[in-house]
């Protein structure tokens, strides 16, 4: 009985060892939770889910070989560009004077204007081009977020939603 009981054990310190050498080589893919990615690997990522985002809509309007051209200018329009500036250090904006804050702050709102203007003009093109139900379809998938409108991720607070439009308030 008792060389029954050294096997067991000696079998599950052999097997605890073999599964922590498995963990020790087993490659590191995902940054875990205190790596963070790095701004390649965010923009990356962001342009992957874009792409994705964008072959979703174009298989859902069913354009027709007169209306590909018009894709293409749109998307060429559209497609967000990468960060190529760098941001200020932290401590930059702050020594700035609130007066010189607030103007950075117009310089960047006014440049943001100018981007999206663009890309109205490039929608619009592209919209005229749509059949009423491509237009239709267009429409709902441009909704952002569960439940339409600019919601989703980004205009909910906390992680999971909890303060999200739908919650009761108490």
């Amino acid at each position: 009985m008792n060389i029954i009981r050294k096997s067991i054990l000696i079998g599950f310190t052999v097997l605890g060892m073999a599964a922590a050498q498995a963990q020790d080589v087993a490659p590191q893919n995902k940054p875990q939770h205190s790596q963070k990615a790095t701004p390649e690997q965010r923009q990356a990522k962001m342009e992957e889910m874009y792409a994705k985002r964008q072959a979703r809509l174009h298989d859902q309007l069913k354009l027709t070989a007169q209306q590909e051209s018009a894709w293409a200018a749109y998307q060429s329009a559209v497609k967000p560009a990468p960060r190529t500036a760098e941001r200020p250090p932290r401590g930059e904006f702050a020594k700035l004077s609130s007066p010189e804050r607030l103007s950075k702050m117009i310089e960047k709102t006014k440049l943001r204007e100018g981007q999206m203007q663009q890309r109205l003009t490039a929608l619009t093109a592209f919209y005229n081009q749509l059949t009423p139900e491509q237009k239709a379809a267009f429409d709902q998938h441009s909704m952002r977020g569960k439940h339409g409108g600019w919601g989703g991720h980004r205009g909910q607070r906390g992680h999971g939603g909890q303060h999200g439009p739908d919650m009761k308030r108490g």
